[in-house]
Formats: C-alpha cells, sequence, structure tokens
C-alpha cells in the first residue's frame, strides 16, 4: 500500500476555488484504483496550509 501525502500552501481567500480543484482530484484517484482519504483543511494556526492524503494498493498501481 502507498499513501501519497500532499502538502498545499492555499489562498485563504480562496476556499471555493481550493474545495472545486480537490472535488476534481477525489475522481481522478477514484478512476485510478485510489481511495481519498481526505483533506484536512486549516483550524489552527496558520491559515494557508492544506493537506491531502491518497492511498493506491501498490506502486504500479
Amino acid at each position: 500500500m502507498v499513501t501519497c501525502y500532499l502538502k498545499y500552501v492555499i489562498d485563504p481567500y480562496k476556499l471555493n476555488e481550493f474545495e472545486e480543484y480537490g472535488k476534481m482530484w477525489i475522481r481522478l484517484v477514484n478512476k485510478l484504483g485510489g481511495t481519498h482519504q481526505g483533506y484536512f483543511l486549516p483550524h489552527e494556526g496558520a491559515n494557508n496550509i492544506a493537506f491531502a492524503l491518497f492511498t493506491f494498493p501498490s506502486l504500479a498501481a
């Protein structure tokens, strides 16, 4: 199993655009056999850092 960890620097005033972008990734990852583990948006501390996790069964997948 391989988990991809993505770190985003986002514009806190463009969260709607980031949400739309994130939804596109979820569909693509699912189409390619992966699983979306979640997006994690800021709620404390820096307000411009977000994370995403996607898991694939193997590196080949």
